[in-house]
């Protein structure tokens, strides 16, 4: 391979590697602290807090306006300016000389005008950072904090599954269970290194670093796949909203049934139909009536996939029935024609859907967006809970050793590095400069894949890094002993560095393979902070066999053919 088409591939290695690392930075050098802290609260925390600050910033303006009418706009409510342009575009009106608050304000036309602008701002700003977070080196539990929920495991819900009192083998084995599910829906849901473990006879405790929405966290601890398809009866339903005309206060009980009993026959119940707002919250629409009896459960799933829909384009989540399932579902929707079904997760109608025929086996819902169409298969495909859980406690914790560990590993990094740099440079001369810019680019890459991958940095992640920095220099020092040996037997400088790269590839091939294929076992059998290592030294290990055998040699015939270097400075006795 040509020179140049090396040098093509290390810049272009080098660009893709900034481009990872770039969130990772963004993130946690040019983002505000406190703009992060927002973004990782529940989605109902960040509509309490956007409309909150769109009413204090424009009660702030309005009174601004009133005091200084020619003040200038605040640099920090710049975003209201090209708004304000927009309208008055619209309204064919000239724009002012200079952007004053009173000239931005009277551009709307209503208070509540450029209240919804100013929410919709925050909200944006705010989500959108939420979305940035799942492209970042996320740090862990030990070093960022993160959530410690702790579930109870209802035991009467076995009993009454078991129709009989469940054996203290049959409890350990449903909460063995629960547990194996949990990992492997946290898993899945892209949440690393979870820490899962048992307290007592029927606790469980998780904690999970970084900072994990709470959102999604209860969507896959507390959905036990319950999802149900009613048929809605819509004569009740229009029975009911007559009923309700006028009335307040609470109307059914907890299982949606009527505390009037008059008003719907028997075998039937209220429930909400929600949607998603624009924070992605679910929000009450109206009321249903629908059978109290499910017409499927959806325990008789077995698959479910995210597709789209091939005429609207949105996602849709496609299921497959078991064989029980499907002849249940057939006879449903055979009786049912020109009905409307109601699908039901965990008590909410969340997509209902007109039945045109009969169905059988495969089932397609709709209603849905991107994100909870994912969450609701993922929870599905692993399986409903064997028992149902009960959260009784659930907290962000700070991190446990915090910035004094962050502090710490980023100085025994740093030392490390400067001791093998200047260690390189004296002892191998310019030949342990060009290992030192291998060994800055390996940081570098292996930094950026770690962002690449979402991984989670805890500190035993940082101890690989540290054991890195150690033995990236490996290869370089077992080539240029090989180039000096090759020197002393009377080579020129590109024979010997020729024959010494040709002859220590075998030995540092043999060396990282072998290291490799104990990183990727400990990444399989080992759980938690194991991985973590496992992870970062594999990165590592090939990052360091990159630039110890493709950068450093493209650097010395470089200097050989380029700079026509006639002496080889790899030692102080090397000419």
């Amino acid at each position: 391979m040509s020179k140049r088409s090396r040098l093509f591939i290390i810049l272009l290695v080098v660009a893709v590697c900034g481009a990872f690392l770039y969130s990772t930075f963004n993130w946690y050098f040019l983002i505000p602290e406190e703009k992060r802290e927002l973004s990782a609260g529940s989605r109902e925390q960040i509509r309490e807090y956007a409309i909150k600050k769109s009413s204090q910033v424009l009660k702030t303006l309005q009174e601004l306006a009133l005091t200084e009418p020619e003040a200038q706009l605040p640099e920090e409510y710049a975003f209201l300016k090209d708004k304000a342009k927009e309208y008055y575009k619209s309204a064919d009106r000239s724009f002012p000389e200079t952007w004053t608050v009173t000239a931005v304000l009277s551009a709307f036309t209503t208070r509540e005008e450029a209240a919804e602008i100013l929410e919709t701002h925050y909200r944006e700003e705010l989500l959108g950072l939420k979305e940035y977070q799942g492209k970042i080196l996320q740090l862990g539990l030990d070093l960022s904090g993160g959530m410690s929920i702790t579930l109870q495991a209802d035991m009467d819900s076995l009993q009454e599954r078991l129709e009989r009192t469940p054996t203290r083998d049959e409890r350990d084995q449903a909460l063995d269970q629960v547990m194996e599910i949990l990992n492997n829906r946290i898993d899945r849901f892209g949440v690393t290194e979870p820490s899962i473990r048992r307290q007592g006879d029927d606790e469980i405790l998780i904690e999970i670093p970084g900072a994990a929405d709470p959102d999604r966290v209860n969507s896959f601890l507390m959905g036990k796949g319950s999802l149900k398809f009613h048929i809605v009866d819509d004569a009740a339903t229009e029975t009911w909203n007559a009923y309700k005309q006028g009335k307040t206060g609470i109307l059914v009980d907890k299982n949606g049934k009527p505390l009037d009993p008059e008003v719907l026959d028997a075998g039937r119940i209220v429930r909400g139909f929600y949607t998603k707002d624009d924070y992605g919250v679910d929000t009450y629409v109206r009321d249903l009536v629908i059978n109290q009896e499910p017409g499927l459960d959806g325990n008789h799933i077995v698959e479910a996939q995210v597709g789209n829909d091939p005429v609207t384009g949105r996602p849709v989540v496609n299921f497959i029935l078991d064989r029980e399932g499907g002849e249940i579902f057939f006879q449903l929707t055979s009786a049912h024609v020109e009905d409307t079904l109601a699908i039901v997760l965990d008590d909410k109608i969340k997509a209902g859907a007109r039945i045109s025929e009969p169905i059988r086996e495969s089932v397609r819902m709709n209603g849905f967006d991107r994100k909870d169409a994912t969450d609701l298969a993922t929870v599905l495909r692993t399986a409903a809970m064997p028992v149902e859980l009960v959260v009784n406690n659930q907290q962000s914790i700070g991190a446990s050793l915090g910035e004094d560990s962050i502090r710490q590993g980023l100085r025994a990094i740093g030392l490390g590095f400067i001791c093998v740099v200047f260690f390189m440079a004296l002892y191998y001369r310019r030949s342990g400069i060009v290992a030192d810019i291998a060994l800055i680019l390996n940081l570098f890459f292996i930094v950026a894949i770690l962002s690449a991958f979402n991984l989670t940095l805890t500190l035993t992640s940082i101890a690989g890094l540290i054991l890195t920095v150690g033995m990236a220099v490996d290869a370089n020092v077992i080539i240029f002993e090989r180039i000096k040996e090759e020197h002393r037997l009377g080579k020129t400088p590109a024979a010997s560095i020729k024959a010494g790269y040709r002859k220590a590839f075998q030995t540092i091939m043999d060396a990282n393979i072998t290291t490799f294929i104990a990183a990727i076992f400990l990444s399989q059998l080992g759980t938690g902070p194991i991985q973590g290592f496992a992870y970062t030294l594999a990165v590592g290990i090939v990052s360091s066999m990159f630039t110890a055998l493709f950068i450093t040699r493209l650097i010395f015939d470089f200097g050989l053919d380029v700079l026509h270097t006639s002496k080889l400075r790899i030692g102080w006795r090397v000419r």
